[in-house]
């Protein structure tokens, strides 16, 4: 994704706290989340700081990382603890805790000693990230290859190519097909990770993920520019091809090569199937809480 899809995505406005009760000060952006705060708890951005949390503080931490990876809450938007924990129906403790969890991940900053602020990221922390990223999945992509991969792991990444050609296959796409892509693209991803048997991956990516965009569960596209989208999507797809060759016929050092360019079909490919700048176009495709 360009350097300014990023800033338009994360930089927008301030949040504010109108007069009143404490509940009137609720960010608005927060407010429209309130008929669904019971969320699962098996959102992707779940991460080990949840093991220990209270359900309450659970529900906050995931719901407010969501919002922020989707950049429904964008950089420098305000929040406070009451108004917070009277939105969500929990006391002050759980969101406290919250605040505090999302401030070591880097996504909120102190202000002013009376709450926090969504922190603003970088074009540069976001491709930082994101090479992380890619050399974790190459290191999980090897060791696959060099341990084999199960019937059913076998089974599921076929799934997963054969549901992608049918996508592709027409030459173009919509943005119900981006959505089946998203969700595909997970499955590919995670199995690979699994095959792994290294555990100490999925804790390593699940902390470097929290950064708006850099996961593989955030998917940017410019719904005005499907066409550059359908090129961009459909040469990563090809990638997940080569990589399935390389898992089944043991190929360690090359199935781990193509998963750390595959990296790159989150930002640079954006610029190099199209390069038209970003804008009110961009949407995030997120999974289904």
């Amino acid at each position: 994704m360009p350097a300014n899809a990023v800033a338009a995505a994360t930089v927008n406005g301030q949040g504010y706290w109108p007069a009143g009760s404490a509940t009137s000060r609720v960010n608005p952006l927060l407010r429209r989340h309130v008929p669904n705060h019971r969320l699962a708890l098996r959102c992707p951005f779940l991460s080990l700081e949840v093991a220990w949390m209270s359900k309450p503080g659970q529900m906050v931490l995931v719901a407010l990382r969501k919002m922020i990876a989707s950049g429904e809450l964008a950089a420098g938007e305000r929040l406070m603890e009451v108004p917070t924990a009277e939105l969500f129906g929990v006391s002050r403790m759980p969101v406290r805790m919250a605040f505090r969890t999302l401030e070591q991940e880097g996504l909120l900053v102190r202000f002013g000693g009376r709450g926090f602020q969504v922190r603003s990221v970088s074009a540069d922390d976001i491709a930082g990230a994101v090479e992380v990223r890619g050399v974790l999945e190459g290191l999980a992509a090897r060791q696959a290859a060099e341990r084999g991969l199960s019937t059913q792991a076998r089974a599921t990444l076929q799934q997963c190519l054969v549901d992608g050609d049918q996508l592709f296959d027409k030459g173009f796409v919509t943005e119900d097909d981006l959505q089946a892509y998203h969700d595909l693209n997970m499955r590919f991803h995670q199995v690979i990770i699994d095959a792994s048997h290294n555990p100490a991956i999925a804790v390593a990516l699940a902390r470097n993920d929290h950064l708006p965009f850099a996961s593989v569960t955030a998917l940017a596209v410019d719904r005005h520019d499907l066409a550059r989208e359908y090129r961009r999507f459909n040469f990563a797809h090809m990638q997940h091809h080569a990589v399935f060759d390389a898992l089944v016929n043991r190929q360690g050092a090359r199935a781990e090569a193509i998963m750390r360019e595959h990296a790159n079909a989150t930002l640079r490919y954006a610029e190099t199937f199209g390069g038209g700048a970003a804008d009110t176009g961009m949407k995030v495709i997120l999974p289904a809480s």
